[in-house]
């Protein structure tokens, strides 16, 4: 029984589902956007994208052979990855970039793996995903965020119908896409205050001697092609 079990959940893991109804699509776009853009909801819901935004400077960090020694995550939305390695060169450049960069490509894949039909397999993906993070997390904050947004993916692959799978699955991916603007725009509007003198875009223009400007430039035409290309393979499924 047990051997049975498990064969059926990785079938379903490793199989393709049907595609949901296109009302249940547009459904969830605009559900992503109204998760985005009344700001007592963005103050809640932001926290996701931190959680991409941090988890790409983690990966980047990694991928690069740069030691990571944590990621916070804190109660304003903002969070704190910490690596060591060359202060200069392409390692440091590539882990500076991926956090704006993180939650829109992160979207994108997403679409694609809908398109195909790999809905239970997106779910399980990010499950994992959160899970390799946890031990990374160096603040309590940061500890209950991923562990309420992984038990609910964990929660809807396990017990949730098909059509609560589809719809929990096209209202992340939508949410990354179209969320993975704003904070690029937001970062543009505290530079231009002054106030963002130490992100990611400056920190760029220092190790590239390249203007943050061009950086934050360079973040918002991928969040847009992104939003984009994966608008159109959710839609067009």
């Amino acid at each position: 029984m047990m051997n049975h079990g498990i064969s059926d959940v990785w079938q379903r893991v490793l199989g393709t589902q049907q595609a949901p109804p296109h009302w249940l699509v547009l459904v969830c776009a605009g559900g992503a956007l109204l998760a985005m853009l009344p700001h007592p909801v963005w103050r809640v819901s932001r926290n996701v994208v931190t959680i991409a935004h941090e988890g790409g400077h983690g990966l980047a960090a990694l991928l690069t052979g740069r030691r990571l020694h944590g990621i916070r995550l804190h109660s304003d939305t903002s969070g704190l990855t910490v690596s060591s390695g060359r202060p200069t060169g392409p390692g440091m450049v590539l882990t500076a970039a991926a956090g704006y960069t993180a939650p829109p490509l992160l979207g994108l894949g997403g679409a694609t793996l809908l398109a195909f039909g790999h809905i239970t397999a997106l779910l399980w993906l990010c499950t994992a995903l959160l899970a390799v993070m946890l031990p990374r997390l160096r603040n309590a904050f940061g500890l209950l965020t991923v562990l309420v947004t992984g038990g609910a993916f964990f929660a809807v692959s396990w017990w949730g119908t098909e059509q609560l799978q589809a719809g929990f699955a096209y209202l992340g991916v939508w949410f990354l896409l179209v969320a993975g603007v704003r904070p690029v725009l937001e970062l543009q509007a505290k530079r231009r205050r002054g106030g963002a003198r130490d992100s990611d875009a400056d920190q760029l223009a220092r190790l590239t001697g390249v203007g943050g400007l061009l950086w934050v430039a360079l973040f918002l035409v991928i969040a847009l092609s992104c939003l984009l290309a994966g608008g159109s393979q959710l839609l067009g499924r």
